[in-house]
């Protein structure tokens, strides 16, 4: 969108204008006044935009136009730039397939509410994931990779899949032991406290926030060091709590649906599910075994199922686990391996963001004019910014934006 030469642009705001002209009439024919209006004024205003800077925003939502497509026609993805001989890998894929499922159908849903209320041309709905059977199509020779592979990966594949339980550091599988619900938060307090007292960390994943944060309140109010996760925390912050909790900031960590793929913490010994016989999505025999699967990065790996019976999940989850570790343990026999917990650097992630291998901290009085300097820079960028805008010079007060981006980054670097 950014490089599209002008006269594919002007065709395509010719173009523009035709659909507009059309939809404007279908809303005054449904005496949808206020819609027509809206939307008269919106496009109107970016074909201005087009006309006098080339781009403008939301360009995507003409990306059909753009690139000539007719309607309807798949969107151009990276898949027409990989060659003949690629090979694509779906990491997580018992996650990544339903989502690359679902997307198609979110994303059409909102565009057709945009258009409807006369905020986006029809032709928005263009601009869009590509639908799971294209997808399916359009992939290169695929490797699925999950530790809990999906019932579409595993009908495509005909049953026939490499199974990689063997971990090069012995580690086995972790040992899952079932308690009854009754007392599970004292009896959680106590498993938590012997945990902490061979320097372990702990893990404990609950069904909903109200849980999560009650249990935090109570673990607190009785002395154990205690977070908690939420959908709510960005990125980045959550990286910094993991951090945290590896070095020791802090020892247990509670959270919902996000202790589960991709959290490697090989200091946390020890996995709490509570109220594990409750069916649903969290207690999925999926879920479960990515759940307990959090702990085999410790080779005192230990996770406790809080829960009155043994549900088909459970009783799967747990089934699994054990098959896994026999394969683990008699391979660890054949060939004289001892299981040893995996030694993972602490990185700190603000720091790497904002400061290169090479940097090294600055003399105090060198930091300060540099400070002083940057902040100066900062505030006649910013009018600078102002005054392009306000003269339509978008571009310039795009660069400086940019700027002002860059060196508040490095301002973070110093302080």
């Amino acid at each position: 969108h950014y490089v599209t030469p002008r006269p594919a642009l002007s065709q395509a705001m010719t173009h523009i204008k035709e659909d507009l002209a059309l939809r404007l009439a279908e809303f005054k024919q449904e005496n949808k006044l206020v819609e027509a209006q809206r939307l008269e004024q919106r496009t109107r205003f970016d074909l201005e935009m087009m006309e006098t800077t080339g781009h403008c925003k939301g360009i995507e939502n003409y990306s059909r136009y753009l690139t000539g497509r007719a309607p309807g026609e798949p969107p151009p993805t990276l898949f027409e730039y990989f060659p003949k001989d690629a090979l694509v890998f779906v990491d997580e894929s018992h996650i990544s397939v339903p989502q690359i499922g679902g997307m198609y159908r979110g994303d059409r849903n909102r565009k057709d509410t945009l258009a409807d209320y006369g905020f986006r041309l029809p032709s928005c709905v263009d601009n869009r994931p590509l639908k799971f059977e294209e997808w399916n199509k359009f992939r290169a020779p695929t490797i699925f990779i999950s530790a809990t592979p999906g019932d579409w990966e595993l009908e495509q594949s005909k049953g026939v899949f490499a199974e990689q339980v063997i971990r090069p550091t012995g580690l086995l599988d972790p040992v899952c032991v079932v308690k009854p619900v009754e007392n599970q938060v004292d009896d959680l307090m106590e498993e938590c406290r012997q945990t902490i007292k061979k320097g372990n960390r702990v893990l404990v994943t609950t069904l909903t926030k109200k849980m999560a944060e009650d249990l935090t309140e109570y673990l607190h109010e009785n002395g154990i060091k205690v977070r908690y996760l939420h959908s709510d925390i960005d990125t980045l912050e959550r990286i910094e709590i993991i951090r945290d909790l590896r070095q020791g900031v802090f020892d247990v960590l509670v959270g919902i649906n996000l202790l589960r793929e991709g959290l490697d913490i090989p200091e946390c010994s020890l996995v709490a599910i509570l109220d594990a016989d409750k069916e649903g999505f969290l207690r999925s025999t999926r879920s479960l075994i990515q759940t307990i699967g959090r702990a085999a990065r410790n080779a005192e790996g230990r996770v406790v199922l809080y829960a009155d019976k043994l549900t088909d999940s459970i009783k799967q989850a747990l089934d699994e686990t054990e098959r896994r570790r026999k394969k683990q343990q008699q391979y660890n026999q054949e060939h004289n391996i001892t299981p040893k917990t995996v030694k993972k650097a602490i990185s700190n992630t603000l720091l790497t963001m904002t400061q290169t291998e090479d940097d090294k901290p600055l003399p105090a009085p060198i930091a300060r004019d540099r400070l002083e300097n940057i902040d100066k820079e900062i505030k006649r960028l910013t009018k600078e910014m102002k005054a392009y805008a306000a003269d339509l010079e978008f571009e310039k007060a795009m660069k400086c934006r940019d700027d002002i981006k860059r060196l508040e980054q490095a301002r973070l670097s110093l302080e």
